[in-house]
């Protein structure tokens, strides 16, 4: 992960970056080409999925076009390189970048999620769980130095577990393969994103036993980011999208799960409505969404303690520099 960032922060420091992308074949010139590259496509960010069908961002004068990057170095590589003007990840990637040095640093103007959006999911029910349960035993987790693993090893601490002593984490398999691997591995618990927590509990494969949102507080766990030259040659733009992200998190937060579900069917064509509302309502009950986007200093410096629990903060960076929350204000 670190050695990643070092050759993103090298390419921004060499002037190796592109001015932008254009999104292309925009059928309406009154409309702006945006690129938003996303770490995931993942029932997670609904709020971002109601503002494209409800055409906040066309309203706001956007024409906008989503790019499932598959992870935030891939998401960060897009961004540094011009692939993509916005990019929407986990806020860790903006501090990889920044203490490496680069000077055209990423930027988070917007938080979405306030929650942590995996669930700890188990062979059997377990609705008297505690964290102590999984001292002896195998658990399938994310990758080193990703959102989802560090933020389950705050926990195990937080609850007086050893990471590396107390349990055993199998970090081989790959985002997304997990709860397949799960129902034929040996493994006790698996760490799960949604829908991968439901589809488990639907075919008797697996139990939610905790979530790991709920346990971990109020993480800043997803945030849009652009980068610093770009945010000051169009901050127009940047406001237009927040204005869009704001009414997309109004959205869900003023409407029923079965609502929310048919809303942004089209966005996951190969999953049932009714199973888009079951995780809907799951992220509402555990207050995923916040009700703006303002990315304040105290989570900001909650998720640099995670990372530095996590041994992967070389040392504390600048709230002031990372995070601006002058378009969150005016998108109220």
């Amino acid at each position: 992960m670190k050695k990643f960032f070092r050759i993103a922060a090298a390419l921004s420091l060499t002037g190796l970056l592109l001015s932008g992308c254009s999104a292309g074949g925009s059928s309406d010139k009154n409309l702006t080409p945006l690129v938003l590259n996303e770490v995931a496509h993942s029932i997670f960010y609904a709020p971002q999925y109601a503002a494209i069908e409800l055409g906040y961002f066309e309203e706001e004068g956007i024409d906008l076009t989503l790019v499932n990057g598959g992870g935030a170095d891939k998401v960060m590589t897009a961004l540094i390189s011009g692939d993509a003007q916005i990019g929407f990840m986990g806020s860790e990637a903006s501090i990889y970048v920044y203490q490496e040095g680069s000077q055209d640093y990423a930027v988070n103007f917007a938080q979405l999620t306030q929650r942590a959006g995996n669930f700890l999911v188990g062979r059997e029910p377990e609705p008297d769980f505690t964290w102590e349960n999984l001292r002896g035993k195998k658990v399938l987790g994310g990758r080193a130095a990703g959102m989802p693993q560090m933020v389950f090893e705050y926990i195990l601490k937080k609850h007086g577990l050893d990471p590396k002593t107390d349990l055993s984490i199998d970090q081989s398999i790959n985002f997304g393969l997990t709860a397949a691997a799960f129902t034929s591995s040996d493994a006790d618990y698996t760490v799960e994103f949604e829908p991968f927590a439901t589809t488990l509990e639907l075919e008797g494969s697996g139990y939610v036993v905790a979530s790991l949102g709920t346990e971990s507080g109020y993480v800043p766990y997803t945030a849009y980011c652009t980068r610093k030259s770009y945010m000051e040659e169009n901050p127009e733009l940047v406001q237009k999208f927040t204005n869009a992200i704001q009414r997309g998190i109004d959205y869900v937060n003023s409407h029923t799960s079965e609502e929310i579900a048919r809303t942004i069917a089209p966005q996951f064509q190969e999953t049932p409505v009714e199973k888009i509302a079951l995780i809907v309502e799951r992220y509402k009950a555990q207050n995923t969404w916040k009700e703006d986007t303002v990315f304040e200093q105290e989570s900001f410096d909650l998720l640099q303690n995670i990372l530095e629990e996590a041994g992967e903060l070389d040392e504390r960076v600048p709230y002031a520099d990372l995070v601006t929350t002058e378009f969150s204000e005016k998108a109220k």
